[in-house]
């Protein structure tokens, strides 16, 4: 009976180390299986939330603008002759202080931008994420803008405005347009300054996100966690 005991033991081992070798030769089951809508949606969000968080990050830290290139928002273009003339006649670091008070602007601007994506990232069906997926390489960064660009703009707008006022900036311009709009013969300037620094703003945060969009769906380095690696990995081959 002992000796039988033995026997069927070693048969059971045997048998489930046959059994283990054959489960690894297995496919994963789970992995190879057509992604469902619900995954889809449910990496799309996840990729958006990584995407934006990363982008408010970089925009509202300190020269998040004025230090990137990219982004930085310029001397407003329909005035560029303003900067020209009043950097000749020695105003250079007027200009300067101008557009370093803008830029920090933003920057103040973009840190409230977060909760206003998250809730549009939480409202989107089924559909949308279907198409973000097979859409366009910006195609989520198009959704977002799409979706919050509004609320975005009423909520940069008074924040931009404190900002200008605090900063000086305000100051900045009327002194820069006041002694342009003495020259003789030039086409008087008045621009909305609130205006152009809030759509500035608006455009170099979706800049962002659309450049980490970018990384995720051609970067397998960029997605962070198993559903982006397959949602993402769906789009390699």
């Amino acid at each position: 009976m002992k000796i039988l005991k033995i026997g069927l033991a070693a048969i059971s081992l045997t048998a489930a180390t046959q059994s283990c070798e054959i489960l690894n030769q297995l496919p994963n089951i789970e992995t190879n299986l057509p992604l469902t809508e619900a995954e889809v949606s449910s990496g799309l969000k996840e990729a958006l939330k990584v995407g934006i968080r990363n982008a408010v990050v970089e925009t509202s830290a300190e020269n998040g603008y004025y230090g990137n290139a990219l982004i930085k928002i310029p001397f407003p273009e329909e005035a560029g002759r303003v900067k020209t003339t009043l950097t000749d006649i020695g105003m250079g670091s007027l200009i300067q202080n101008f557009e370093e008070s803008m830029n920090h602007a933003a920057e103040q601007a973009s840190a409230q931008a977060t909760d206003i994506f998250v809730d549009a990232i939480t409202q989107m069906t089924i559909q949308d994420a279907m198409g973000i997926l097979h859409g366009n390489d910006d195609a989520a960064t198009a959704y977002l803008r799409r979706t919050t660009e509004t609320r975005l703009n009423n909520a940069f707008r008074p924040i931009i405005d404190n900002a200008l006022q605090q900063g000086n900036v305000t100051q900045y311009w009327n002194q820069i347009t006041t002694r342009y709009n003495q020259i003789p013969f030039v086409n008087k300037v008045n621009t909305d300054l609130t205006g152009y620094v809030t759509e500035a703003a608006m455009d170099g945060l979706f800049i962002m996100v659309a450049k980490e969009e970018q990384q995720i769906r051609e970067n397998p380095q960029a997605r962070i966690n198993d559903i982006l690696k397959r949602v993402f990995g769906s789009l390699d081959s």
